[in-house]
């Protein structure tokens, strides 16, 4: 009875906290609100209540994979989760100025780190097993990539629709509702202002205002402080509003990639670092006596990644134009068959 009545305190304290980590369950908020911010005409096939739950758990994916053992899945993985802005700088990269492409960003880092070794710090083989220490980090690069792909999705589905069978245009919508869904995640990532810096998880080097050096900040924010301040889904859905371009002008206007837009959402959550530090050096994150002031600073990020992500999911849907290649395929396909038929 013993070892059965430990089992169930264990269950029921990981149940406890699992229920309230930004980990998973903020995530799912940040994909719920992005489709309650969709407009009536987006398409109606991401709105079914099996749509819903899997865009909503499929906003914990990525982290799930950080679980896996498997070093090459790391080393893809895991900088896609963060961007440590001041890291940029110190390789000699113009911030303005950063390339769209992930890869011309590495080779940019790679010459810094050469060009700048006395800025740059040496990294330590025996802590480097997936090869990732030489990085800063991806996650603006992921999010447009995501856009690409989803824009991708629905210009498929467009030509789908026009001239594929039955099963193909619901296949070209599942993939469309996976997109979505892991999109998400990397969306609630950028709106964690902890994912754009170095002092992730406590401040690092320098603290003249002596900030938290915990290494439990992390952790804290994404979803002890949560738990404890009580923050539910219905304290955030108020807030939402309907999804928008995430450029002005006309909607249909070709415009190359989000990269720009994405950037600057991503740098307007980096300013909110040292808030978020100096709420909790005036013990407004505590959690024997959570403040209102620190309940609203997380509800205002989560909504914030809802809704960029409802934007963008918005914005690839109405720059989708058919995919001609795959139309004109389809199309031949129909008059052979056609043919045959004769």
């Amino acid at each position: 009875m013993k070892v059965v009545r430990s089992l169930l305190v264990l269950a029921f304290a990981f149940t406890t906290v699992s229920t309230f980590a930004w980990d998973y369950e903020g995530h799912r908020w940040v994909n719920q609100l992005a489709l309650q911010s969709l407009p009536k005409d987006f398409p109606s096939f991401v709105r079914t209540p099996e749509a819903a739950e899997r865009i909503a758990f499929l906003s914990g994916e990525p982290d799930r994979w950080r679980n896996s053992p498997d070093l090459p899945l790391k080393h893809c993985n895991a900088p896609d989760h963060f961007f440590d802005l001041e890291y940029v700088k110190d390789h000699g990269i113009d911030i303005e100025s950063l390339t769209h492409f992930r890869y011309e960003f590495v080779a940019q880092l790679a010459a810094g780190r050469a060009k700048h070794s006395d800025k740059v710090e040496a990294v330590d083989p025996a802590k480097n097993s997936d090869r990732t220490r030489e990085l800063i980090g991806f996650l603006p690069w992921t999010i447009t990539e995501y856009y690409g792909k989803l824009k991708s999705g629905f210009s498929y589905l467009q030509a789908f629709e026009e001239a594929g069978t039955p099963e193909e245009i619901t296949n070209a919508q599942q993939n469309i509702i996976y997109v979505m869904g892991v999109m998400g995640h990397f969306l609630g990532d950028a709106a964690q202002p902890l994912h754009s810096t170095k002092h992730f998880n406590g401040w690092v080097g320098e603290n003249p205002k002596g900030y938290s050096t915990r290494k439990t900040f992390h952790s804290w924010i994404d979803g002890g402080f949560i738990g404890r301040s009580g923050i539910q889904y219905a304290d955030l859905s108020p807030r939402i509003k309907t999804a928008q371009m995430v450029w002005p002008g006309d909607p249909k206007a070709k415009h190359p990639d989000v990269f720009p837009e994405t950037m600057a959402f991503f740098i307007k959550q980096h300013k909110m670092v040292e808030p978020l530090y100096i709420l909790e050096k005036n013990n407004k994150l505590d959690g024997k006596n959570p403040s209102d002031e620190g309940r609203e600073f997380i509800i205002n990020q989560i909504v914030a990644g809802g809704q960029m992500l409802g934007n963008l999911w918005y914005s690839a849907w109405q720059q989708a134009t058919p995919d001609t290649y795959l139309r004109a395929r389809l199309l031949d396909r129909q008059t052979k068959q056609a043919d045959g038929k004769k």
